[in-house]
C-alpha cells in the first residue's frame, strides 16, 4: 500500500533534513526524472534495504555487472501549497501493483516515477508507458502532502532489484555526456504514436504487425485484466 511505503515522513510537513533536496515549486517539476519513492526497498548484497537508507558505496546485485557500487545518491521532493491542490501527473507516483508484471515480480507494490524505466523482453520501457487501468496506474496520493523521490547513481548504468522487479539506475551526465545504457531504451515518444501502437494492436488478430513495445504493453494489460477478473 502506498500509505505504507510513505510513512517513514513523507506524509509530515516537516521538510527532510537532507542537505541535498531539489525542491519543486507548488508541487510541480518541469523536468521529472527516473527515481524510486521513498520507502522503496532495494536488493542489495546483504539484503532488500529501504532506498533512503542507501548509501555511496554500498553494493548492489545488477543484471549486467553481476553487482555495481553505489556512486551517489540524491534525492527531490514534491510538495503541495495544501489539501485542496492536486498533485500534477508529473509528481505523482505510477504504483505497479504486486506480480504486475510475473509471479512475484514486483513482491509489493512498487512505487516509481513515470520516466523510470523497467527491463523487459531485453528492453528499458518507461514505467509511463505501461499504464494498464488495472495493475499498473497513476497513483493519485491524494492523502499525502509530500512526495520524496530517490535516485540511485552506480559505478555504470545498470538494471538492479527493486522489490523483485528489474528497474534501471540513474543513466547519468558526466562532463557533459550521457551514459551509455545498459540495454535499448523504447517508448511511445507522445500521445500519437501510443494511438498508433493501439491501432496496430486492434489489428493484429488480422495482420500482427506489433512492434516489440506493444506486445509488453499487451501482454500486461491482458494479464492485469486476468488478475482484476479473479479478484
Amino acid at each position: 500500500m502506498l500509505g505504507a511505503l510513505l510513512m517513514l515522513g513523507v506524509s509530515g510537513r516537516k521538510a527532510s533534513a537532507n542537505s541535498h533536496l531539489f525542491r519543486t515549486r507548488n508541487g510541480t517539476d518541469d523536468k521529472p526524472r527516473p527515481c524510486f519513492l521513498r520507502g522503496t526497498r532495494i536488493c542489495t548484497v546483504s539484503g532488500y534495504r529501504n532506498v533512503e537508507d542507501l548509501r555511496a558505496g554500498d553494493r548492489l546485485p545488477t543484471t549486467f555487472g553481476r553487482t555495481s557500487s553505489i556512486r551517489g545518491m540524491t534525492s527531490h521532493v514534491h510538495t503541495r501549497p495544501s489539501a485542496d491542490v492536486p498533485w500534477p501527473n508529473a509528481a505523482k507516483p505510477i504504483r505497479i501493483a504486486r506480480s504486475a508484471l510475473a509471479d512475484n515480480s514486483p513482491a509489493a507494490d512498487l512505487y516509481l516515477t513515470a520516466p523510470h524505466a523497467l527491463l523487459l523482453d531485453g528492453m528499458l520501457v518507461p514505467a509511463g508507458d505501461l499504464l494498464n487501468g488495472t495493475t499498473i496506474v497513476r497513483d493519485e496520493a491524494a492523502e499525502f502532502e509530500r512526495l520524496e523521490y530517490f535516485h540511485i547513481e552506480l559505478e555504470g548504468h545498470d538494471v538492479v532489484d527493486a522489490e523483485g522487479a528489474p528497474c534501471e539506475s540513474l543513466l547519468a551526465v558526466i562532463d557533459g555526456e550521457v551514459a551509455l545504457s545498459c540495454a535499448p531504451r523504447v517508448s511511445f515518444d507522445g500521445r500519437r504514436n501510443e494511438l498508433r501502437s493501439r491501432l496496430r494492436s486492434a489489428l493484429s488478430i488480422l495482420v500482427d504487425r506489433r512492434r516489440p513495445l506493444d506486445i509488453v504493453r499487451d501482454r500486461l494489460e491482458e494479464r492485469g485484466e486476468a488478475t482484476s477478473r479473479v479478484c
